[in-house]
């Protein structure tokens, strides 16, 4: 297959049933409480029926998918951590030891990492695009063969020192403007490194610019290995028709390219990174949670996990008017 043959295979995958998220809207209009009271909660319940396509939807299968890869930009002074925490913190994820262990504790999600190839970083794409079309089409069937096609909801993740860089990179290159907007301190850049990352997201926009007419161009041009498989696991998930919960800013900016194909995916929360209010309005989703969070590793949307888990079992467990011998006004 080629990134031509992937791309046009996106022209058939499913919609939401939109029986099952009328039954869920009735539902809604018929259980113990005034329209609308439980706000978001309510558009969440609906939102779940119609990708599970039942009325009542549930969770009794959540999967966290956190990928990891290395860059080549590093090589340009991007990052004020080493390449090398990126397998140190895979060895973390694996031993239970993060931030992201805790939260998929608590939210009842089963977590698995999958490192892609952190010996052999992308390649620097201010000299040359970051992937071929091989290894793209490689780290998105890896990411596509993660997803478990009978989970009830998908949460992915990512860990790759240098990869705000990169996300902002995708962001941009999708959404136009100029790289300023589009970069942030990522793991803690000051700000004469985040005026490099600008600065290098500008060569590579130039250098690039016969790459970025197909959305996987993108992911040619500036992507890494974590980032495609990120993208491959959102694509394989709505094949399955299975819910995904999209994290902070590079969780989003590595699926930005393919705007037209996100219809099932929720954001987990804004995250404090700059640029992730922009990117969500751009994709026209509103973020379920602000908690001033810019951690990754799929952390903010394990605890927005938490809330979906929440606004189901209101639309699961209460009772109707009927049900409950309620006056309905």
């Amino acid at each position: 297959m080629t990134l031509r043959e992937y791309l046009d295979a996106l022209t058939d995958l499913p919609p939401p049933d939109p029986v099952a998220r009328a039954e869920a809207e009735a539902r809604q209009a018929s259980l113990t409480k005034p329209p609308g009271s439980l706000g978001r909660l309510e558009d969440l319940a609906v939102f779940m029926a119609g990708w599970q396509g039942r009325a009542r939807p549930r969770i009794a299968r959540a999967q966290a998918l956190v990928f990891a890869g290395n860059h080549g930009i590093c090589d340009r002074g991007v990052n004020p951590f080493p390449q090398a925490v990126t397998a140190q913190m895979v060895a973390n994820f694996r031993a239970g030891g993060a931030a992201i262990n805790q939260l998929c504790a608590v939210a009842g999600a089963d977590l698995s990492v999958v490192a892609l190839d952190l010996d052999r970083p992308t390649q620097d794409f201010t000299r040359a695009p970051a992937m071929t079309e091989a290894e793209v089409l490689d780290a998105l069937r890896t990411g596509g063969e993660a997803v478990d096609p009978l989970a009830d909801v998908l949460i992915v993740g990512e860990m790759g020192i240098g990869n705000s860089t990169t996300a902002a990179a995708l962001a941009c290159a999708t959404f136009g403007g100029a790289p300023f907007e589009w970069v942030g301190p990522g793991t803690g850049a000051p700000g004469a490194m985040q005026a490099l990352k600008a600065q290098v997201i500008g060569e590579g926009l130039a250098r690039h610019a016969d790459l970025l007419g197909t959305p996987l161009g993108a992911f040619r041009a500036f992507g890494g290995r974590e980032q495609a498989a990120m993208a491959g696991a959102v694509i394989a998930a709505r094949r399955h028709r299975v819910p995904v919960i999209l994290d902070g800013f590079i969780g989003t900016a590595s699926v930005a390219p393919l705007a037209p194909w996100l219809d099932h995916c929720l954001i987990g929360h804004v995250s404090a990174e700059p640029g992730h209010a922009v990117l969500a309005g751009r994709l026209g989703k509103r973020p379920i949670l602000d908690l001033g969070m810019r951690l990754g590793e799929g952390s903010g949307a394990a605890v927005a996990l938490m809330v979906l888990r929440a606004a189901l079992a209101a639309h699961d467990g209460m009772a109707t008017f009927a049900e409950a011998g309620v006056s309905d006004a």
